[in-house]
């Protein structure tokens, strides 16, 4: 038997057809009346996948993939679609036609055959949907089985980094290196799904939400009236855009039940953060002396408007500009997204001052010890520099 094509392409089908339901390609030509160097020879010239063995015969292409897998609109190819799409290309239709009569896109039909047809131009229904399987199959690899990799993030998180600061200076340090950079999600699905990668179990406790899932904030009630104050829509325009430093936004985190409280304070340009000792209580009082004493040391280009939510701490706001000389302005009524620099650093310290926990334990020197490591933090809105070194130039420029 010549090595050619002496038998017409229905036969050539009907063997392919045959082994890619599983029959061993030798036994499928000899019942079939074909020379097997024949059927060798169409085998390799369609492009066809290597042949599994056992037991000394090869066994078609019946564990290579589900020929009868699931497809449908949103999903992928079926063999009855593929077989439309093979009696189409037979019939010399063009792509647009034979999606129509299989309802899909035509762009699908026209990447099909041109990624799973033969070698030898031909396109066959269950060869294809074979190679397609295949395909499918081809394993991802998961990249924290790294322990380098992994024993960095650890020790980031370690120091209440977020994931989403881990993946970007990843990416900063090695920009050409695939291999030791991974996204956040992949580092979120490590710490919440068991099995992936090398972190340690107990890693999800160092995010700063302490949680597994995302949790959707309702809004809270004040019944803190303020009248007469200037409020946020009043601020001169320069602030919002943070080109001029200087200018201030501030809140309280609270302790368990609200009996303690530590002061906040976030340049808006640098995100440089100050916290405030309230050892005793979060009274008015308290919170203006600590913020007077605290905020005179800046230099007056430094403490050009403080923003504050309505909380009851501020009733002394009026001492405060006095002393200052810095007009203090409020957000709106149940607001505090307005003040968006200090609600995310809020978030971020929240890594020190858990909910639930009495913040009287920190003294004044741990205060300043964590102000410091959160002010040496890169930050990507910073373009990976820190709050401290900003901070330092504007300092040195002044001088």
């Amino acid at each position: 038997m010549p090595s050619g094509y002496p038998h017409p392409r229905s036969t050539r089908r009907e063997l392919f057809d045959r082994v890619c339901q599983g029959a061993p390609l030798i036994e499928t030509a000899r019942q079939m009346g074909v020379s097997t160097t024949a059927a060798w020879v169409w085998w390799r010239n369609a492009g066809a996948m290597k042949l599994l063995w056992g037991g000394n015969i090869e066994r078609g292409l019946a564990e290579q993939g589900d020929p009868d897998g699931p497809g449908g609109r949103g999903h992928r190819l079926n063999l009855d679609e593929r077989i439309a799409i093979m009696r189409g290309v037979d019939a010399g239709l063009s792509c647009a036609a034979i999606a129509a009569q299989i309802r899909r896109d035509r762009s699908t039909v026209w990447r099909e055959v041109r990624r799973n047809r033969n070698a030898d131009g031909d396109y066959h229904a269950r060869m294809a949907h074979s190679r397609a399987a295949q395909k499918a199959k081809r394993p991802r690899g998961f990249k924290l089985d790294d322990p380098g990799l992994c024993a960095q993030i650890a020790e980031w998180m370690d120091q209440g980094w977020s994931p989403k600061l881990i993946a970007e200076m990843l990416a900063h340090d090695y920009p050409g290196d695939r291999l030791a950079r991974v996204s956040h999600e992949t580092i979120y699905t490590s710490l919440y799904v068991q099995g992936r990668g090398q972190l340690r179990a107990d890693l999800h406790k160092q995010l700063s939400t302490r949680r597994a899932a995302r949790k959707t904030q309702g809004r809270t009630e004040r019944r803190d009236k303020f009248n007469g104050v200037l409020t946020i829509s009043q601020r001169p325009a320069q602030v919002e855009d943070r080109a001029v430093p200087g200018h201030w936004e501030g809140d309280l985190i609270l302790g368990a039940r609200g009996t303690s409280a530590i002061g906040t304070l976030v340049e808006r340009s640098t995100r440089f953060t100050i916290l405030l000792h309230l050892p005793t209580d979060h009274t008015a009082e308290s919170v203006a002396t600590a913020m007077i004493e605290t905020m005179s040391e800046l230099p007056a280009h430094l403490r050009r408007t403080i923003t504050w939510d309505r909380g009851s701490e501020m009733a002394r706001w009026q001492d405060i500009s006095l002393q200052l000389q810095t007009p203090v302005y409020f957000c709106d009524p149940h607001s505090p997204w307005q003040r968006g620099s200090n609600e995310n650093t809020n978030r971020l310290l929240r890594f020190w001052f858990e909910k639930g926990t009495d913040l009287r334990v920190h003294t004044k020197d741990d205060l300043k010890r964590i102000q410091d490591t959160l002010n040496k933090r890169p930050r990507p809105t910073l373009d990976l520099d820190t709050p401290a070194d900003r901070l330092a130039t504007l300092l040195s420029q002044a001088a």
